[in-house]
């Protein structure tokens, strides 16, 4: 399979006063296409700067960062928003979506800034990533008529409405119960293993990390270990092995 994600020695320095501070120290990786990686590492590792690159919402200061072969250190703002907007789901921990708007609506979101797409493709396209995390019945629903767990896979939703490259999920289980995030990472295998979706989870986890395919650990700015989950755990095992919470 062709690399959808590639780093060669990336480094990011940010300058603090009189001090530079080294947040990334030479990273280099490569992600397939349908692969489902997770990103480990404590806080101060680099975890945060390299997501941020990989989203495309900074740049590094050395190195070259290919997504879908576009070397993203050639582009300007603009073009970087507009390959975010078109490559990259975006999928956070707090869910981020907007209190008063019904689902379809947070969904249709990422879409208002593509040119060319009609008020009928739109919804039509959102009741589609709807169906996709079987919430297409919630459509009308706002945030706060939903558990947080169905607040989660509007978001992923949102996040596949523009049929994106890659999924980038910061945390996406940070604020849900343990079967809620069983839930959530179902949904997440379910999406790459049915879908082919390329996914990279963030996580500091570790046991949320073992339901990915391949773990990279980072410290101090530098990838420690990138390995093969040799075990990868179902999350529909997992989810069957405790009780049921009919509010999910």
């Amino acid at each position: 399979m062709p690399d959808i994600l590639k780093m060669e020695n990336i480094k990011r320095e940010f300058i603090l006063g009189p001090q530079v501070v080294k947040a990334l120290r030479g990273i280099s990786f490569s992600v397939q296409t349908g692969e489902f990686v997770s990103i480990m590492g404590s806080s101060g590792s680099g975890k945060s700067t390299l997501l941020n690159l990989i989203g495309c919402l900074d740049k590094a200061t050395e190195g070259d960062y290919f997504l879908d072969s576009t070397n993203v250190k050639s582009l300007d703002k603009n073009e970087l928003a507009e390959l975010r907007n078109k490559k990259i789901g975006f999928v956070f921990q707090s869910f981020n979506l907007l209190p008063r708007t019904s689902a379809l609506e947070n969904v249709e979101l990422p879409l208002l800034y593509q040119k060319g797409i009609s008020r009928s493709e739109r919804k039509e396209r959102a009741m589609q990533a709807l169906e996709k995390v079987k919430l297409a019945d919630r459509f009308e629903h706002t945030p706060n008529q939903l558990s947080g767990g169905q607040q989660q896979r509007v978001a992923i939703a949102r996040a596949l409405v523009n049929e994106p490259v890659l999924v980038l999920a910061d945390e996406p289980t940070g604020n849900l119960d343990t079967r809620t995030s069983y839930e959530i990472l179902n949904l997440l295998q379910e999406l790459n293993r049915d879908q082919q979706k390329t996914i990279l989870l963030v996580t500091h986890e570790p046991d949320i990390a073992t339901f990915s395919s391949r773990t990279l650990i980072l410290r101090d700015g530098k990838l420690l270990r990138d390995f093969q989950n040799i075990t990868v755990r179902s999350a529909k095992e997992a989810l069957a092995a405790i009780p049921v919470n009919d509010d999910f």
